[in-house]
């Protein structure tokens, strides 16, 4: 069995900065340090730095007066900041800028009198950040239906944005969607959909005409990484998502999934969504080693050299 490495898979730079901010604040705060929300969606992760002294927390309520707390890479909605400024408490923001860019977009918008649509999931932390930032009210839609029967107020006075972790192609069928009813509608100048995000699905549908089956190392949570398990997906490859080897069913080998009778897969492909370590991949590979992998192959890919800065005062 022969095992495929996307590339590029696994970390992508504001997860990197997410997760060297809580590190260096620990380093020079001490613990404890409140985070709001799992700074980013990995159970490998998280637990890493809770190990360090981190507390993880829902709400600001759960932190003390004058603690030090950080906002998850995910962003946070306007009513978290003003909660934080009222109670005292020192603000280190891990919201990713990527993620940034979409809160400045619909602050533009707002500015400018339009309603915003956001094309997203109900639920997820960025979705909820994002639309805490429009005091000019905002419209959720997950599917072409919504696109239906959302009501506006002015056809020709609306915007959209974008989740920054939302597959490519189903992003831009509800965008299609929306041009046809709403024809004056306005996008972003650039794509809201992050470069991490695009990169490692069109690596994953590179590796899914390769191979039997298709592991995605990522947390159940994790938008991206439930994405890229969904592309390959679509192109007709089994595909699963694992936090780590331990996940790996030996029965996901045999062939097509499912199928009675199958031959043992010859080619198993391996990729990891932007929240995930690489050491998990290592353990992965590992797994399948030891289930009869006796060869290791990397793709080649798009080159990613972007690198955030940290806040000035933890650089």
């Amino acid at each position: 069995m022969e095992i495929l490495l996307a590339n590029p898979r696994g970390f992508c730079a504001g997860v990197e900065r997410a997760i060297a901010i809580v590190e260096h604040a620990l380093e020079k705060f001490g613990a404890p340090i409140y985070v709001r929300h799992e700074v980013v969606h990995n159970r490998f992760v998280v637990d890493g730095l809770k190990a360090k002294g981190a507390v993880f927390v829902e709400e600001l309520d759960e932190v003390p007066a004058g603690a030090t707390v950080i906002f998850s890479a995910h962003g946070v909605s306007r009513a978290v900041r003003e909660e934080s400024d009222r109670r005292g408490l020192r603000v280190f923001d891990a919201t990713c800028p990527l993620v940034t860019k979409v809160h400045l977009e619909v602050d533009r918008h707002c500015k400018a009198g339009r309603e915003i649509v956001m094309i997203g999931h109900k639920g997820h932390p960025e979705v909820e950040g994002t639309m805490g930032q429009a005091p000019c009210g905002m419209h959720l839609v997950e599917s072409v239906g919504d696109v239906a029967i959302i009501a506006v107020r002015n056809p020709e006075q609306l915007a959209y944005v974008t989740q920054t972790t939302l597959s490519i192609d189903d992003a831009a069928a509800l965008v299609a969607a929306l041009r046809v009813r709403f024809p004056a509608i306005v996008g972003p100048k650039k794509d809201d959909i992050c470069y991490a995000t695009q990169n490692r699905q069109d690596a994953v549908k590179t590796l899914a005409t390769q191979v039997d089956v298709v592991i995605v190392v990522g947390s159940k949570n994790s938008s991206n990484s439930n994405r890229l398990r969904e592309v390959a997906e679509n192109l007709g490859v089994p595909a699963k998502l694992v936090d780590g080897g331990a996940d790996i069913d030996p029965a996901w080998l045999a062939g097509k999934v499912g199928t009675p009778g199958a031959l043992p897969a010859g080619r198993v492909g391996v990729t990891a969504g932007a929240s995930a370590p690489e050491v998990l991949v290592e353990e992965v590979v590992e797994r399948l080693r030891a289930l009869g992998g006796d060869t290791v192959r990397r793709l080649d890919g798009a080159a990613e050299n972007v690198n955030f800065p940290l806040p000035r005062e933890l650089a």
